[in-house]
């Protein structure tokens, strides 16, 4: 069983940064790719960015240029390195999990979520 424990979300003016962490533990994480997922109030879960086992990374258009994806294996954490942040970033951010080889960017191609953290952006 995969559990996956966010932390880091809080509440930052535009055009700050925040930096959220994802711990993962019950299987092994270095051949997982982890994906972050963001859902703002009265929309559909969204895509955000992934990073393959083998440190390939595929972002949101919406995202290109401001967060970066990146893991530590040693820690078997995933990280979202959030910079320029923007009213529109508010949401609850997810982090998730899955054994699929290629680039994840779908919900239905990660089985194993996190509880959620919030991001909010004071303009």
């Amino acid at each position: 069983q995969v559990q996956l424990v966010e932390s880091g979300g809080g509440l930052v003016q535009a055009g700050g940064s925040l930096r959220l962490s994802c711990v993962a533990s019950g299987r092994t994480f270095s051949t997982a790719a982890m994906g972050w997922f963001r859902q703002a109030p009265g929309k559909e879960r969204e895509f955000v960015a992934a990073i393959t086992w083998l440190y390939s990374t595929d972002y949101a258009d919406s995202v290109k240029g401001r967060f970066t994806i990146s893991r530590d294996n040693a820690k078997n954490t995933a990280y979202l390195q959030m910079n320029s942040l923007k009213p529109e970033d508010t949401a609850v951010y997810y982090c998730a999990l899955t054994y699929y080889s290629g680039s994840a960017v779908l919900i239905g191609q990660y089985p194993y979520w996190g509880q959620g953290t919030q991001v909010t952006v004071s303009s």
